[in-house]
């Protein structure tokens, strides 16, 4: 699939044009009209195209899935402390995960330490 590389074609616009006093909607506003100026094809000089298509790159997109039945804690929340709920629930008889032991909140739907679903 073809697709704009806005970036590559940003940053080849600010590198060619001083627009250190141009508002943010004008900047935009030229940028626009650049992307829309015709230059030669890069591939056959006869013709000529606008010069967006010559940021189109050719990339392979994998869809990505989203599995909410599955969580792999990235540890990343294990510094901040709290786990599953961020209010404090008084347990008197106490939620334990089913494969390693930890102590979860009654609300828990996964295990902060090894991701096992909870029942």
């Amino acid at each position: 699939m073809k697709v704009f590389d806005g970036k590559k074609a940003a940053q080849e616009y600010m590198s060619k044009h001083t627009l250190a006093f141009s508002t943010p909607e004008l900047t935009l506003m030229r940028f626009a009209f650049w992307l829309g100026d015709t230059v030669p094809d890069p591939e056959n000089k006869e013709n000529s195209l606008p010069r967006m298509l010559t940021f189109m790159v050719e990339q392979d997109f994998a869809p990505i899935l989203i599995d909410d039945d599955k969580y792999e804690p990235s540890g990343a929340v294990k510094s901040s402390n709290v786990y599953g709920n961020a209010f404090a629930e008084p347990s008197p008889d106490g939620k334990f995960c089913s494969e390693c032991g930890t102590t979860l909140s009654k609300t828990a739907k996964f295990c902060p330490e090894c991701g096992t679903t909870q029942d």
